[in-house]
């Protein structure tokens, strides 16, 4: 059992470095209060196909780890208890 916590815990390490560093490379893309304001719009085809782009699969990836991560805590916490 504590060869599992071990590896649980290597893999979370592992996760929360690769969420920071996915987090910090990432561009923002909020356009903030101004474009509600102005009601631009988002129907163009670089939104729709934002998910082929490489800022679209940093988002995946960044969406993905940080559910593993999520998951990860509450595995680890049940095995800590």
């Amino acid at each position: 059992m504590e060869i599992i916590k071990n590896i649980l815990m290597v893999v979370y390490v592992v996760v929360a470095v690769a969420l920071i560093i996915l987090s910090l490379i990432q561009s923002k893309e909020s356009s903030g209060v101004t474009s509600t304001v102005t009601g631009s719009s988002t129907n163009n085809f670089y939104n729709q196909n934002k998910g082929r782009t490489k800022e679209g699969r940093m988002k995946k990836w960044t969406i993905m780890l940080g559910a593993t991560f999520a998951v990860l805590a509450v595995v680890l916490s049940i095995f800590y208890i």
